[in-house]
């Protein structure tokens, strides 16, 4: 009698888990069972500095974020289970570190997005909202390392974004 209570002390729990009606991944996300598609729409730079292929390259990224920690299919339409829009809103570049010769030492690039996600199967997961992140580097040319920023920069904001679709943050 003892054993039978231990086995159902571990057996009911795993059934009601294995049972819901949500997917549970290693990446901490929780996706509705039945959603298998989402849309991502082309995010138009809207800053008032604007790089010719930061558009692309946010875009992108989110659509490889989604693509790498779930099992969502990326669909254009509107016919998808999810949608995710929005534009670029700022791109600014400002000095955090001033030297004595008024010059600066380190530079902050920072990128803000607004994106408006819509869950079709989930109405109360919908949600608007900005995202801001940035990275520091030295001095203020920023040329040289432009792509890398931005490539950093993106990855830190379509975790977050990832995150607040999927994971409930």
């Amino acid at each position: 009698m003892k054993n039978l209570k231990k086995l159902l002390l571990v057996i009911a729990p795993l059934t009601l888990v294995l049972s819901g009606c949500w997917i549970y991944s290693f990446s901490g996300a929780s996706i509705p069972l039945n959603m298998k598609t989402v849309n991502v729409v082309f995010f138009e730079n809207n800053a008032p500095i604007v790089v010719p292929n930061l558009s692309t390259l946010f875009t992108e990224a989110l659509k490889t974020r989604i693509r790498n920690q779930s099992s969502l299919t990326v669909v254009r339409g509107d016919d998808a289970d999810g949608t995710f829009e929005g534009r670029i809103t700022d791109y600014s570049i400002k000095p955090v570190a001033i030297t004595g010769n008024d010059r600066s030492e380190a530079t902050r690039l920072t990128i803000t997005v607004s994106v408006k996600y819509t869950n079709k199967l989930v109405a109360e997961q919908s949600f608007e909202q900005s995202f801001s992140r940035f990275k520091d580097f030295q001095g203020s040319n920023l040329t040289p390392v432009e792509q890398a920023l931005i490539a950093d920069i993106n990855r830190q904001l379509t975790e977050d974004i990832f995150n607040r679709a999927f994971a409930n943050w």
